[in-house]
């Protein structure tokens, strides 16, 4: 999930920088993909900010019981 919510805010910077896709059209801030973008960061920010801090200690806490 950390992964995730980050790579949805990369793709988000990505667009509002502009970007061209293999097609040749531009896509920039104000187009349907980053709106999309902004869709995916708003769902993204909560994974990225609370499923890692939260499943890290929850990994340290089943590596040492399963020691």
């Amino acid at each position: 999930m950390t992964s995730g919510g980050g790579a949805w805010d990369n793709a988000r910077n990505l667009l509002k920088n502009g970007v061209t896709d293999d097609k040749g059209v531009m896509h920039k801030k104000g187009s349907e993909g980053h709106k999309a973008s902004v869709t995916g960061d708003t769902v993204g920010d909560p994974y990225k900010d609370t499923a890692g801090p939260a499943i890290n200690p929850m990994i340290k806490v089943i590596n040492t019981s399963h020691s």
